[in-house]
């Protein structure tokens, strides 16, 4: 349903390119060629989809691996296209450019080039901004009835993605900035890990973050991938070193306390007050949720900090735009009464491994402590 949905919303706006394109710039003479290109192109994406339920061979693999970057390709060259043709509109009306002009061969060739290297120069920008791990910090101050410790350094990353296909060099980069850091207490907001986990590009990446031992002990969530592939019976989690929270709290060395809620989708999940009753009320807690959608609810809870990840920022723009509708904080801080709300654009993606808007983050959060 997922991949019908988006197919559709490919291939709608495609028409559109096509004609668009076709009727500014091509000439009579290369329509068949045009049309010919054109569509062995943009049936990449269409055509790697239907296969790639089958076995995974190496046709299959080129045709998946380039269908990850057509994607937003095309959303570049849509975008591109509609701002040409509000252009070609304001000039109808004020007559900048004479028509003339516009019809010149070498003026065609010209906006056809700007507008194809444009969209390519935004997708390599995509690529690098993807692979590239920045860290987000902030310094909040929190109450406490009990001062065992002043403060607190949080890691915090969620939306990982993990898969037979992850760079496993990426992976030794994000563990590298994280020993950098050298965070309190490591923290993982859910859609971890994808699909299969029995294959050795992911042992391997087990190990790697087994590596990770911060004071407190690293801890996770499972977010709405885990549901999907079923692996939320926590073999991955134990084998990377994770602590699998599960509508629990938990109580670290009578100084704060940490919970965290299964994703929606599965039917176990405590609302909220019941989950947080549990939590000791003299000292912070710390909710890990993965997706922040029920920021105002928890609010008007004893939670003094929430996590969260999901929205991705929207990935590629204008789709964060649509993320910042829907979600009242789809990136970054917020502090709704007395709870510090903070939801990470994700260290890594799922789908097209392009990102145009927001970060690949660490989100990296000072606590300070104060007497109640």
């Amino acid at each position: 349903m997922f991949h019908t949905i988006i197919t559709t919303a490919y291939i709608i706006p495609n028409v559109y390119v096509y004609l668009r394109i076709l009727k500014l710039f091509i000439n009579k003479d290369h329509i068949l060629k045009y049309t010919i290109i054109y569509l062995l192109i943009f049936s990449i994406y269409p055509v790697s989809n239907l296969i790639s339920d089958g076995d995974a061979g190496f046709l299959t693999n080129i045709l998946s691996n380039i269908s990850d970057y057509i994607l937003p390709f095309y959303l570049y060259l849509f975008l591109s296209v509609l701002v040409f043709d509000i252009l070609l509109l304001t000039n109808f009306l004020f007559k900048v450019v004479s028509p003339e002009r516009i019809k010149s061969k070498q003026f065609r060739i010209s906006s056809l080039s700007v507008i194809i290297l444009f969209s390519i120069i935004v997708v390599i920008f995509g690529v690098i901004n993807f692979n590239t791990i920045r860290t987000s910090e902030y310094n909040i101050e929190l109450r406490s009835s009990s001062l065992k410790i002043n403060h607190l350094k949080i890691a915090f990353v969620a939306d990982f993605h993990l898969q037979e296909g992850t760079s496993s060099h990426f992976v030794e980069r994000f563990v590298n900035r994280i020993e950098m850091i050298k965070p309190d207490i490591m923290i993982f907001g859910g859609d971890i890990i994808d699909g299969d986990r029995h294959n050795e590009n992911l042992d391997y990446i087990e190990k790697l973050l087994s590596t990770i031992n911060p004071k407190y002990g690293v801890y996770a969530v499972l977010g709405n991938h885990e549901y999907y592939s079923q692996q939320d019976k926590g073999s991955f989690f134990d084998k990377a070193g994770m602590y699998l929270l599960c509508d629990t709290v938990i109580n670290i060395d009578n100084s704060f306390n940490i919970s965290g809620r299964y994703d929606s989708h599965f039917k176990e999940r405590k609302n909220i007050k019941n989950l947080v009753k549990s939590a000791t009320d003299s000292i912070p807690l710390i909710l890990i949720d993965h997706r922040p959608t029920e920021i105002e609810q928890v609010s008007k809870t004893t939670v003094d900090v929430q996590l969260s990840g999901h929205t991705h920022n929207g990935q590629l723009f204008p789709i964060n735009l649509i993320t910042r509708r829907v979600y009242e904080l789809s990136w970054g801080y917020k502090q709704i009464r007395n709870t510090h709300f903070f939801v990470t654009s994700g260290i890594r993606l799922w789908g097209p491994p392009v990102r145009t808007t927001g970060k690949s983050e660490i989100m990296v959060i000072d606590i300070t402590f104060t007497k109640q």
